[in-house]
């Protein structure tokens, strides 16, 4: 069938089916060869505009002929496809992990070793970039991808291909020559670039940015609406191509990648085949100086056996295979002088001092500022003003300083932690036993109010999401709130026109919006409730085990102090701060103005003779039809008790995808039931 362009379909008739069958085939074939050219080759040949339109157009003919529709259409890029949960599948050959190590040496014992084993067979290597993501599998049945597959535990996996079809980067139909069926494997990375634009968005809509690059790549996979997971930009390197049985593939590993990026996968150009050891270590030694030049994050490099065919002489061990090793990086280290030291003060009080440096560039970044977390800690690193800082990045994201370099004693002076407020000037306290010092002035003390506000409103607290950052401090500003009380006194008069010169101004939709987030806000369960008060060491878990426990905010507040320890995982320090903040005056007045604005101050009733009811249970690892608060809350919902670690009151534990192996070893030694999240959802009857 001959395929036309936009001009020939546009003169003809518009009536004919056949015509539109043509065109969706055109506009298929199309689509996928610009995006083809734009992600494999750089090149952009149409606008944005113009890309889009034709997309649109697929996507109107799709709805008008869905007989049509290919399960491999590009209109599947956008996903939309909502999962309730992901299906497992067992791998046809179990995604095995590599052995790693950070030395040359072993590197050379390697190379040896594989010498020896193949007793003067002619082979070669290849040298790959280690890539930092998430590794899953792709299978393909002529020339049509059919199932993306998570490594899981590395024998049974999660089914994900919805979301994986919105990777622009796997091929969908491939193109050229291809095996009539097999299985390509490779890495999900975040592209730096889109990972920090997503951040700087979580960040302006008041969410937790992501921790880094891998994680938030791994997440991504997992989200349940695949739409949201296009908007991600994810990466998929190929790396590994096997065959299913009876297919021939070519004889090298080499030849196979250039074989799959003929295909239409992106396969790295940096691969490259080394006859030794030396050749090996100069691609090493390249490739950790120039990685922070790639546009995403790699942890090291991959050798392996280039000649296919020897790969099963060499063998498995238990856990890899001997024809491969990956060699991962040292975190970068760099040195910087100490310029100065700020002592800032968080919501709760404590002052935790942040090292200023001369920029250096670090981990493919320019870093000036690092935590020094306590007055212990610069003791123990022994910093003193002047000191060049021996600085890391953590994960590769976030920068740490791990000790000096050494001078000459006697130029050095001592850091001098403040005895007062860097604030408030009020006189810093440190209780026996504890690493930090804090500020008790919580009520005239400007970033610890700023910082209590802003915990207050946040999405795990009262979820008030039209007051970010800016808006409290507008607010505080302009004297309106002192206290979170304050918030549910707000009048829309107060409101409009505040901060006419600022970003967060607000106007008469703003206002309105405000002040129904805040009213929508008192919906909020009292667990919540007592979470975003910020009693200090009052987490989460805490603040939902006093309020199962207590039931009302006034039971809470009349408690002793050992009748407070008799809480699950309530401790002597949490104990006393809870005891002692309700029992402040000022906090008195606050509890008692939330009351009058309507805040839930007692615990709804909680289900005690569900399917779970008697069971205390522990869940661990990841899971695929459940967030993990969800699912705790889910087990609550049945009657079961929820506890943080294993012990012998555990009678259960649900286990997800990446259990802890020290979990599981106690487990088994206590001989507690584990079962898997659907074996969870059958127990308590959910489909």
């Amino acid at each position: 069938m001959d395929l036309f362009s936009t001009d020939d379909y546009l003169r003809q008739s518009n009536d004919g089916a056949w015509d539109d069958h043509e065109r969706m085939e055109y506009l298929v074939a199309e689509i996928d060869r610009l995006n083809f050219e734009y992600y494999m080759n750089d090149r952009s040949e149409v606008s944005d505009s113009e890309f889009d339109a034709m997309l649109r157009e697929l996507t109107d003919l799709e709805k008008k002929h869905p007989q049509w529709a290919s399960p491999q259409s590009p209109t599947k890029r956008v996903g939309g496809e909502v999962n309730k949960s992901f299906n497992q599948v067992t791998h046809s050959i179990p995604m095995l992990s590599l052995g790693n190590t950070y030395s040359i040496e072993e590197i050379e014992e390697f190379e040896a070793r594989t010498r020896k084993l193949l007793q003067g067979e002619d082979f070669s290597y290849t040298c790959e970039l280690k890539y930092d993501g998430v590794a899953i599998g792709l299978t393909y049945e002529n020339g049509k991808l059919v199932r993306a597959v998570t490594r899981g535990n590395g024998v049974v996996g999660d089914d994900i291909t919805a979301n994986a079809m919105t990777i622009p980067t796997i091929p969908l139909t491939l193109r050229g020559n291809y095996p009539p069926a097999f299985e390509a494997r490779g890495e999900v990375v975040y592209p730096f670039e889109a990972f920090n634009k997503m951040n700087q968005q979580r960040e302006a809509d008041g969410d937790e940015p992501f921790a880094n690059p891998r994680n938030a790549a791994s997440g991504s996979l997992k989200l349940q609406n695949s739409a949201e997971c296009a908007q991600r930009k994810l990466l998929f390197c190929m790396y590994f191509m096997m065959a299913k049985q009876g297919v021939e593939l070519r004889p090298t590993h080499y030849e196979r990648l250039q074989w799959a990026r003929q295909m239409g996968f992106f396969v790295q150009p940096h691969i490259k085949e080394c006859r030794d050891i030396d050749e090996i270590k100069q691609f090493i030694e390249h490739w950790d100086k120039a990685r922070w030049e790639l546009p995403y994050g790699i942890d090291g490099i991959v050798i392996k056996v280039n000649q296919t065919a020897l790969w099963e002489k060499l063998g498995l061990t238990a856990k890899s295979p001997r024809w491969a090793i990956a060699y991962k990086f040292k975190a970068e280290r760099v040195s910087s002088p100490l310029l100065s030291i700020d002592f800032q003060v968080g919501r709760t009080g404590v002052v935790t001092p942040v090292a200023n440096f001369e920029p250096v560039w670090l981990g493919g970044t320019t870093v000036k500022r690092a935590t020094l977390v306590n007055a212990d800690f610069i003791e123990r690193m022994h910093i003193c003003e002047g000191d060049r800082l021996l600085i890391e990045k953590g994960g590769e994201i976030i920068p740490k300083v791990v000790g000096v370099e050494p001078t000459v004693e006697g130029m050095r002076k001592a850091v001098a932690f403040p005895t007062v407020c860097p604030e408030c000037g009020a006189k810093l306290v440190r209780t026996e036993g504890e690493a930090a010092h804090y500020c008790p002035n919580d009520g005239g003390c400007r970033p610890q109010i700023i910082g209590r506000l802003e915990h207050f409103v946040g999405r795990r607290a009262m979820n008030i999401d039209s007051l970010g950052p800016e808006r409290l401090i507008l607010l505080y500003n302009a004297k309106l709130v002192r206290s979170v009380d304050d918030l549910y006194h707000l009048q829309r008069n107060q409101l409009l026109g505040l901060g006419a010169e600022q970003s967060a101004s607000i106007r008469e939709k703003s206002a309105d919006n405000l002040l129904a987030a805040i009213e929508e806000s008192k919906k909020v369960p009292f667990e919540r409730v007592l979470y975003a008060l910020g009693i200090r060491y009052v987490g989460e878990v805490g603040a939902k085990k006093l309020a199962r426990h207590f039931k009302t905010i006034d039971a809470i507040a009349a408690a002793t102090i050992d009748e407070l320890l008799q809480v699950d995982d309530v401790g002597e320090v949490t104990a006393r701060s809870v005891h002692d903040w309700l029992a402040d005056e000022s906090h008195i007045r606050i509890v008692e103005r939330l009351r009058q604005s309507g805040l839930q101050l007692q615990a709804q009733q909680v289900q005690t003779d569900g399917v779970l009811s008697g069971n205390t249970i522990v869940v661990s690892g990841s899971f695929n039809h459940f967030t993990r608060d969800g699912i705790k809350a889910d087990i609550e919902s049945h009657g079961g008790r929820v506890s943080s670690s294993i012990s012998s009151r555990t009678t259960i534990i649900v286990a997800g995808e990446n259990m802890g192996p020290e979990k599981l070893k106690k487990a088994e030694r206590l001989g507690v039931k584990i079962i898997s999240e659907e074996e969870y959802l059958k127990l308590v009857g959910q489909p």
